[in-house]
């Protein structure tokens, strides 16, 4: 999969188009946090590793950002949890 991932900031979403449709992460920006809201990935792109490739670059882009994260969205959090190296980006709240 060649397809490339776009922060469409004006959106509030980082974007992954594959085979004519998008799967989008869903934002909300705020100082130096970046709390991800909402994944969706369309049907027919659904077992093909189109969402973990696009939360990947997502925190990735945070990482390289300085931006800490606060995953609301359940996949968001579970692909952290299983991904070790994401986990000191995650914001704490007291």
């Amino acid at each position: 999969m060649e397809n490339v991932v776009t922060d469409k900031r004006a959106e509030n979403q980082i974007e992954l188009e594959v085979d004519g449709h998008r799967a989008i992460a869903a934002y909300q920006l705020d100082d130096d946090t970046i709390t991800f809201t909402h994944t969706f990935v369309p049907k027919k792109l659904e077992g093909r590793g189109v969402a973990s490739k696009l939360i990947r670059a997502a925190l990735d882009s945070a990482r390289d950002r300085g931006l800490k994260v606060i995953p609301i969205c359940p996949f968001v959090k579970a692909f952290i949890e299983r991904h070790p190296e994401y986990q000191p980006l995650v914001k704490h709240t007291t």
